[in-house]
This record gives C-alpha cells, sequence and structure tokens, in this order.
C-alpha cells in the first residue's frame, strides 16, 4: 500500500472532541485532505482548515479518496466504517477501543488480513516517549524479571457528567470507558493476560453501571497484576492527572503506576527506577534514579507514525490484532466483574 503523493493524505471520519484534535495534528504532519461528519458544526471544522467537508463517507470515497482515514466515530460505528475503508485499499487508524464487541474486532482484523490494508489502533499512549522508555527498560532486563505490576486509575466526575443517559447505563462506566489505556499498557509492559478476576460496585452513585472495580490479572508470563478503578474517588492517582499528557487535567506530580522487578522496581509516569545499592537485599540500601527521556505529544507522534505507515515506511505499532486482545481483556474483565467468577483467555 503505497501513496501517490510526497506526503499521506489523510481524511477524519467524525469530529466530535478526539477527531478535531486528530484534524489539529493531521494539519500538522500531513495533509488534512478532508474532515466527514454529518453533523452541520464539522462544517467549520472543515473551514478552519481550508479542506473538504463531507457529510459521509461514500461520497467522500467516490468523490476525493485519501490515502488513509482516522475513525473518530462511535464505537459500535468502528466496524462498518473501517471496513468499508479497507475494502476500498484505505488504511485506518481506529480510536479506541477497536469496536464495541469481540466479534466485531475479529471481524475487522480478519478484512485487515485479507485485503492487507494496515489496521492502526489509537491506543495513543503507546507512542508516549516516557512508555517507550519504560518498554525499553524493561526489555533490557534493567527490573530483572517482572513480579508484578499494579495500576490506579481513581479520579472523580462530577454529577453533571452523568447527565447523559448512556454514561449511566451498561457499558458506560469507568471499566470500559477509562480503564482500556491502563489494561493495554499493563499488557504491552508484561505480556499475554492468561486469567482475570474482578469485583464491582455502584455504592457510591447507584447508577445501573459500576462506580469502582478491582481487577486481578495472571499474565502468561506468571506475573501478576492488580487495577483499581473509581470515577468516585477525590484522588491524584491517575494517568490523566500524573501524565500531563493531556492539558485539561491539572498535573499533580505523582504515580499512578507501578512496575516490579526482582532486580528493581520503575513508578510511571515519573519513571522512578528503584534500586538496590548492592545485591537485592530488604537489609540493603535502595535509591531512586529518574530515567531520562526526550518529550513528545503522544498523539502527533500517532499521527506522524499512521502517515509513515500508509507511505510504506513503518510497520504499525498498534496493530488491529493487538487492539483486539486489548479488547478481549476488556471483555474478560468485564465478566469478572458481573460474575465474580475466574475468566480464563484463550
Amino acid at each position: 500500500m503505497s501513496s501517490t503523493h510526497s506526503q499521506a493524505r489523510i481524511a477524519i471520519l467524525g469530529a466530535g472532541l478526539i477527531g478535531k484534535r486528530h484534524a489539529e495534528y493531521v494539519a500538522k504532519e500531513a495533509v488534512l485532505s478532508a474532515i466527514v461528519d454529518p453533523a452541520e458544526e464539522a462544517k467549520a471544522v472543515a473551514e478552519k482548515h481550508s479542506t473538504k467537508y463531507y457529510s459521509n463517507l461514500d461520497d467522500l470515497l467516490n468523490d476525493d479518496k485519501p490515502d488513509g482515514i482516522i475513525i473518530a466515530t462511535p464505537n459500535q460505528m468502528h466496524e462498518m466504517h473501517a471496513i468499508q475503508c479497507m475494502e476500498a485499499g484505505i488504511p485506518v487508524l481506529i480510536e479506541k477501543p477497536i469496536t464495541d464487541t469481540v466479534a466485531a474486532a475479529e471481524r475487522i482484523v480478519a478484512v485487515g488480513k485479507r485485503t492487507k490494508v494496515p489496521i492502526l489502533v489509537g491506543h495513543h499512549r503507546r507512542y508516549n516517549p516516557l512508555i517507550v522508555r519504560a518498554k525499553q527498560a524493561i526489555d533490557e532486563g534493567k527490573l530483572g524479571r517482572i513480579v508484578a505490576v499494579h495500576t490506579s486509575c481513581w479520579f472523580y466526575k462530577p454529577d453533571d457528567y452523568f447527565t447523559a443517559e448512556w454514561r449511566r447505563a451498561k457499558g458506560g462506566g469507568p471499566i470500559l470507558v477509562n480503564m482500556i489505556h491502563d489494561v493495554d499498557l499493563l499488557r504491552h509492559f508484561c505480556g499475554d493476560v492468561q486469567s482475570v478476576q474482578a469485583q464491582q460496585s455502584n455504592a457510591v452513585r447507584g447508577h445501573a453501571v459500576e462506580d469502582t472495580a478491582v481487577i486481578l490479572l495472571r499474565f502468561t508470563s506468571g506475573a501478576l497484576g492488580t487495577v483499581t478503578v473509581s470515577d468516585s474517588i477525590a484522588a491524584p492517582w491517575s494517568w490523566e492527572l500524573t501524565a500531563a499528557e493531556n492539558p485539561i487535567y491539572p498535573q499533580t506530580h505523582t504515580t499512578s503506576t507501578m512496575i516490579g522487578g526482582t532486580n528493581g522496581s520503575l513508578s510511571i509516569p515519573d519513571l522512578g527506577f528503584w534500586q538496590h545499592d548492592d545485591a537485592p537485599d530488604w537489609w540493603s540500601p535502595i535509591s531512586r534514579n529518574a530515567l531520562t527521556y526526550d518529550e513528545g505529544d503522544p498523539l502527533l507522534l500517532q499521527v506522524r507514525h499512521f502517515a509513515d505507515v500508509i507511505l510504506n515506511n513503518a510497520e504499525p505499532i498498534m496493530s488491529g490484532q493487538e487492539g483486539l486482545a486489548t479488547l478481549k481483556v476488556m471483555g474478560a474483565i468485564k465478566e469478572a466483574s458481573q460474575t465474580e467468577a475466574c475468566i480464563t483467555l484463550a
């Protein structure tokens, strides 16, 4: 799959909050060829970037087929839109989650394999330079064998957040809406998940959907992981508040994830690397050194990578298969939280 342009021509399908952000980055890193969205206000987004506007995907494909498309439509529409683009030979970057069900995600991946059209999934944190550096340290063996990991995803959503009915209904809770990024990073650091146990509660808000959950992960490597998530805790320990990735959230300068190994441990996002001064021994002094990295905007880096994939200069970092694997873990977590059974992944 190659482009006939010196820069990849990328269209945005869906001009909501994340679609608008993608448009800004595409305009910087590639050629923003079109905005596609039936909403009247989407025209203003196209006008802002001096690009074409289409109310639907059919019109775009019939008039001016781009080199790549970023799909930022509602989750349940991802399958239809992704398959239509791939059947037209157009690489796609699908916002996370890859789609709303495992079966639909499997169909997307199958079409990608058949058509040999690249699929990327928008788990943008994998492009964050601090995550790249953490993964490098793990792969280099600095931590030794990974034994356990923990992620806190604690924050407080105000009551008016739940005015929209879907946020109080099945699928609208923090497990599926917020925690998928955290689980994807734990998979990135520790490998495939073998089994899941979980419990959830709606004791604070009393909505039909959970407000708090606790998850236990067993990785095929033997490592164990714990994740706690709640949208009803006033706390600083979440990626959003610690990583300074999105300026709309106040930065708390603390940590949200800990990775523990036999030789040392790493906290994220501050990249504090803890190691005993001598051989590992709880009687021996232990000290912290911060790993260094070059900062960069992960959404911009993701668009840059997508353009490279379109131009045949790179293979997908976050492929459709990886997006599917993370979605399968999320499905197992949701099932385990509802049944309190141990769910084993194939």
